[in-house]
């Protein structure tokens, strides 16, 4: 039962066209139906958007094509919005057999089609990287939160070997509800920014350095020891779970409202 039909129940009993009783079973009827479909090698989620306010996000590492375009056929039927993630050109072809309109977006490596009702965030979500390698994670962060209903703005390439090119840009740092900010090696560049804003800052760690890196283990390490304040960190290349977060932090309970916290200041978290 959908929220809509949901309403329209209550409005049936309260204008007394519908008896409480009956009106009672139809919720216990929906409630007693599964929330999911099942395929055998996979149980679709189609009640997580009513859960978490976004539909079920496909993994697509470890899943053959024909596996990952079965499970988006069943979460586009529902009327849900389509992400995933990790996916491979040949996936994408399996899913455009199934679903024309979706969208391949290369860099990020992700497959999205937009359909339903997704909120607006209530300010800008700003997606920072260190360097060109990091731009992968950096665009599965932007590609993430955008379908999730945020206004993102990029700002790449500007690590800490060169710091002018972050500075010059500190007005776009100041408008930025939330940041994400990309980088490997040391993985430095995050603090910088925390030091400058006032807003909360995702910390996405990635596996882009030389031998000491350690596959993005440093950069890991150097942002769980930040000294800066508000920087939270995700785990190494995770930009769709920076994407999340970044996502649910510009979605405050009441965000659709004219007068939501930030509206007029994306600066002033509540």
């Amino acid at each position: 039962m959908t929220n809509s039909e949901l309403r329209a129940l209550i409005d049936s009993v309260r204008s007394g066209a519908l008896q409480p009783a009956v009106a009672s079973d139809r919720i216990l009827t929906a409630m007693r139906t599964a929330p999911f479909d099942d395929l055998g090698f996979a149980r679709v989620d189609t009640h997580r958007a009513r859960r978490q306010g976004f539909p079920e996000v496909i993994l697509g590492v470890g899943k053959t094509p024909a596996q990952i375009a079965a499970i988006a056929d069943r979460i586009v039927a529902s009327g849900q919005a389509l992400l995933v993630t990790r996916a491979q050109p040949e996936a994408y072809a399996a899913v455009r057999a199934v679903v024309p309109a979706a969208v391949y977006h290369e860099e990020a490596r992700a497959i999205t089609l937009r359909q339903g009702e997704i909120p607006r965030g209530a300010g800008t979500v700003l997606i920072a990287c260190a360097g060109t390698s990091d731009l992968p994670v950096a665009e599965e962060a932007a590609v993430t939160a955008d379908l999730m209903g945020n206004n993102i703005d990029r700002l790449y390439d500007v690590g800490v070997a060169g710091l002018h090119r972050l500075l010059v840009e500190q007005p776009r740092l100041q408008r930025a509800r939330v940041i994400v900010v990309v980088a490997g090696m040391e993985g430095a560049l995050p603090s910088v920014v925390a030091g400058l804003v006032r807003v909360p800052v995702i910390a996405v760690p990635t596996s882009i350095g030389y031998g000491a890196s350690f596959g993005g283990v440093a950069a890991l390490l150097g942002m769980l020891n930040s000294c800066a304040n508000g920087v939270a960190v995700v785990n190494i290349d995770n930009g769709f779970g920076a994407g999340c977060m970044a996502s649910l932090i510009n979605h405050p309970p009441d965000a659709g409202s004219d007068t939501a916290p930030g509206n007029e200041d994306p600066r002033a978290i509540k």
